[in-house]
């Protein structure tokens, strides 16, 4: 059985630490394009509620002048 001297354990652990790195840099890449899908998905999302609340908003204004409309006629 041979004694690892302080250049093997030192050189094991660049490599452990090149392959960390390596496989963490694989993960931020694929977190970054989920961050950007989700990010459409968000947008897309967001244009549809906007819609809906001008919708919402232009049917209680026009309720609203109606029913106030009648009221003084």
């Amino acid at each position: 059985m041979t004694a690892k001297t302080e250049m093997d354990i030192a050189l094991e652990a660049l490599e452990r630490i090149a392959e960390h790195e390596k496989e963490c840099g694989e993960r931020w890449a694929e977190c970054t394009v989920e961050l950007r899908e989700l990010r459409k998905v968000a947008d897309s999302h967001a244009a549809r509620w906007e819609k809906l609340a001008w919708l919402v908003i232009t049917v209680v204004f026009t309720t609203s002048v109606t029913v106030f409309g009648s009221m003084l006629l």
